[in-house]
């Protein structure tokens, strides 16, 4: 059983649809501070490697699984690890950048 959606977004149409007008707000990002739980780090994760109120962003999703996952959550590792298998080397980089500067920024 997959435990996040792996599955890029698909270019959105030129014209708006009924489709299109019914969906849910997208927020640009989500802010998650220095005091978020291991739980806050995993949902944010969790949303943007779903797409759940913010755009898929799967750097973002594994920044996030991977800062939860350092603070011991056991199902952060897994969808870090899930997503890493479906990314470019570069992007796992630049997503253990985004996690390190996060921390720094954090103490």
């Amino acid at each position: 059983m997959s435990v996040v959606s792996l599955r890029r977004p698909a270019r959105a149409p030129a014209t708006p649809s009924a489709e299109a007008a019914s969906a849910p707000v997208v927020v640009a990002s989500l802010e998650v501070g220095p005091d978020a739980s291991v739980d806050e780090l995993y949902r944010a994760g969790l949303a943007y490697s779903t797409g759940r109120g913010v755009g898929i962003d799967l750097i973002r999703a594994h920044q996030y699984f991977n800062l939860a996952a350092s603070r011991g959550s056991e199902i952060a590792k897994a969808c870090r690890k899930e997503l890493a298998d479906a990314m470019t080397p570069t992007e796992v980089k630049t997503a253990q950048r985004a996690a390190r500067e996060w921390l720094s920024r954090a103490n």
